[in-house]
């Protein structure tokens, strides 16, 4: 046993102050890990408890970070993005901004009526009209295509003015229906 009570006349007591021992700790790990081949990646530390994040807390720097407040409509945009709603998002702005993309004209005479898988159902004021939008298909779906995207609406289905239903009741008989009880 030594005159200072260790055990080991090979340590020594190590002079300096504690930053200095923790630097030289420091780099003590770092050239064994080089000799290994495995060096710490730098500006991230693993926490001492082993829960949650393996990123120590970073210092906020003078430009914009994920930390900082955000709009609500960026916060909607990510929350919408990471649920996957955007699809089912971009199908309600077809009808939100219809005659925004489609033009005042053909928005006055038609309306959106479903879009399922692609396919747009729309619902003209008259057959003439219907006859019309189906013409104009191909242009209106390039109109919308470059407002919204390529793939949120890929067919367009037209269809006529919805007629009256005469049909009262659960029960129903074939003919010509009340047109043969006027005359």
């Amino acid at each position: 046993m030594s005159d200072d009570g260790n055990d080991n006349p090979a340590e020594e007591p190590v002079a300096g102050s504690g930053s200095d021992l923790a630097r030289d700790a420091l780099r003590s790990a770092r050239e064994a890990a080089s000799k290994r081949g495995k060096a710490p990646p730098r500006g991230r530390w693993r926490r001492a408890g082993g829960g949650g994040s393996s990123a120590r807390r970073r210092w906020s720097a003078a430009g914009p970070d994920e930390r900082d407040p955000q709009t609500l409509g960026r916060v909607a945009f990510r929350l919408a993005t990471e649920r996957g709603w955007s699809g089912r998002l971009a199908g309600a702005t077809v009808f939100h901004r219809w005659s925004e993309l489609v033009g005042s004209e053909v928005a006055e005479h038609a309306q959106p009526v479903a879009l399922r898988d692609g396919e747009l159902t729309v619902q003209a004021s008259s057959t003439a009209w219907a006859t019309q939008l189906r013409t104009l298909q191909k242009q209106l779906l390039r109109r919308i295509a470059a407002g919204l995207g390529p793939d949120v609406v890929k067919r367009m289905k037209v269809i006529g003015p919805s007629t009256p239903s005469w049909r009262l009741g659960p029960r129903h008989v074939r003919g010509k229906g009340p047109r043969d009880t006027y005359g």
